[in-house]
């Protein structure tokens, strides 16, 4: 019984660490988004936009292919 009560509490603390984990890389991502957009000086709609974007986990290529990456 002392077994099953050590290994259920063991996979509670993990699990509560990576969600800790997870929080903390979306608020560095979110303090990333917003330099960004600073930086580019954006505001209103484009801003939105902006963050929107850059905080979405979709992989997208950035800027155009060049040289032998584009054959």
């Amino acid at each position: 019984m002392a077994k099953r009560f050590l290994i259920a509490a063991s996979l509670a603390v993990a699990m509560l660490g990576s969600a800790n984990a997870q929080t903390v890389s979306r608020e560095q991502k979110q303090e990333t988004c917003n330099f960004g957009a600073d930086s580019q000086k954006l505001t209103g709609a484009k801003r939105k936009s902006f963050i929107a974007k850059c905080m979405s986990d979709k992989d997208s290529p950035r800027g155009k292919p060049t040289g032998a990456a584009a054959r």
